[in-house]
């Protein structure tokens, strides 16, 4: 494949930024770069504007590095919220990713980052808050604060039996008193014999009548 060296005019990702001089397919400059002026051939007279395109470099990536530095700035005082459902003991249903760090950035707080400028040594799979390094820039590198919660609502605690202090110690739990409902009955109070009191003498028979006689007329 034919190539050719080109002046690039505007930074373009992979391949350089304005006046640098790159190789590149013949056909890629000639249906691409060409026609959309982000570079021209290397030639006497063009090579009399790399001193122009150097000076609209520098001013580029001074005013980039101004405009990383600022969000820098506004990023370190950010917390993330990313919500993920949870199982047992806590563990994450998938993993927080830098794809999904840059989905919540752009949903809370209306930042557009790209995803490889957020790195991760692995995969967050837990719980709980992380520090998330940013690399803007060459030179702007900031620290995100990425707080994972879950999603998933927490069991109901255990009821816990009331414990009452009793008179022989602490720790005896009393089981609850049922009340029944109905008709009250009295006690029956059995009265005591006084032993004091003398025995009645028991009655004897009764005397037989005696038949009134007849006064003499």
């Amino acid at each position: 494949m034919a190539k050719t060296e080109v002046i690039l005019t505007h930074n373009i990702v992979g391949l350089g930024a304005e006046s640098d001089q790159v190789k590149v397919a013949a056909g890629y400059a000639r249906n691409y770069l060409y026609p959309q002026r982000l570079a021209i051939p290397v030639s006497a007279g063009n090579k009399r504007r790399l001193e122009a395109l150097r000076q609209r470099r520098a001013e580029r990536e001074a005013h980039e590095f101004n405009a990383m530095s600022e969000l820098a700035r506004g990023i370190s005082k950010l917390t993330c919220v990313v919500k993920m459902k949870t199982g047992e003991e806590g563990k994450l249903f998938g993993s927080v990713t830098s794809g999904s760090i840059a989905d919540e950035l752009k949903h809370q707080f209306d930042l557009s980052i790209d995803k490889k400028k957020i790195h991760l040594e692995h995969p967050l799979k837990a719980l709980g808050d992380y520090e998330v390094e940013l690399r803007l820039h060459a030179e702007v590198i900031t620290t995100l604060k990425v707080k994972i919660e879950s999603t998933t609502p927490a069991p109901p605690p255990a009821e816990v039996p009331e414990v009452k202090e009793t008179g022989r110690g602490k720790g005896v739990s009393e089981s609850p008193r049922t009340e029944k409902r109905g008709r009250r009955t009295e006690p029956r109070v059995q009265v005591e014999a006084n032993p004091e009191k003398v025995a009645k003498p028991e009655k004897g028979p009764k005397p037989a009548k005696v038949q009134k006689t007849e006064k003499a007329k």
